[in-house]
């Protein structure tokens, strides 16, 4: 369904590329229309800098909106401010009620409720993102932000039993793989397959432009070295839940 607009919420910059590049590309070359919040790393900061280039790779139409809070334990991504996780929850509701109520997107992609493995900063990008959706659709809470808006399905990333199963092997030691959510294919509810290389390359070279991420974390720098086959394989595929807000909801794609 190409005429519907999406809006993905994800907690940090490259998120939004390993986790929904492929869908967020894929929908946008096909004509559809997008949107990105990111919750932490403040305008001006480095990896700020980074999504928004990445945001340009993967074809979205507008700079990704960030909320500016600051990034768990790392208090320079949004000098100031304060940590995403401990902001109330209905101060960033509101927030976010405001931006669904302007954009009025058919879908929100965001995280599973575990936040596909137990990052703190993306169980509670899901908390806000899924209250955000439901109450920007109730006439009678937070009446000045403009008029109520009813998104259709929210869709939650997660990753299939198979692909854990890969990370195991090839890029997690134990301990941390043990945190990903191993999803069985019979519960996964959409499974978006990027058969185009020109979609993959896209969602790839949008991965490498989180220059600090990638010089930082030794698993993104394990996934990004796999073998060709091996790592065009995980990028290629994209999992999620479905969960309609209304009879019928909205396709993903």
């Amino acid at each position: 369904m190409v005429g519907h607009r999406l809006l993905f919420v994800h907690a940090h910059p490259d998120d939004e590329s390993l986790w929904t590049g492929g869908t967020i590309a894929r929908h946008v070359a096909a004509g559809g229309d997008a949107d990105l919040i990111v919750c932490t790393w403040a305008p001006g900061t480095s990896r700020h800098s980074e999504v928004v280039a990445a945001a340009r790779i993967l074809g979205l139409p507008r700079p990704p909106i960030a909320l500016g809070y600051a990034d768990d334990r790392i208090p320079a991504s949004a000098p100031g401010a304060p940590r995403f996780c401990d902001v109330r929850l209905d101060t960033q509701v509101r927030e976010m009620v405001e931006i669904i109520r302007r954009l009025r997107p058919d879908a929100l992609v965001t995280y599973d409720p575990i936040g596909v493995y137990g990052h703190q900063d993306h169980i509670h990008a899901h908390r806000l993102a899924d209250a955000a959706a439901r109450a920007a659709a109730v006439p009678n809470i937070y009446r000045r932000l403009g008029d109520p808006w009813q998104i259709k399905s929210i869709y939650e990333v997660t990753t299939a039993a198979w692909m854990v199963d890969i990370l195991w092997e090839h890029v997690f030691d134990d301990m941390a793989v043990d945190r990903l959510q191993a999803t069985p294919d019979l519960d996964i509810d959409v499974r978006v397959d990027i058969e185009s290389p020109a979609i993959v390359d896209r969602k790839e070279a949008a991965i490498q432009a989180h220059h600090t991420e990638l010089d930082r974390s030794r698993a993104m720098k394990a996934l990004m070295s796999l073998p060709t086959d091996i790592r065009r394989t995980l990028l290629a595929t994209e999992c999620y839940r479905r969960r309609d807000l209304v009879p019928g909801g909205v396709d993903l794609l």
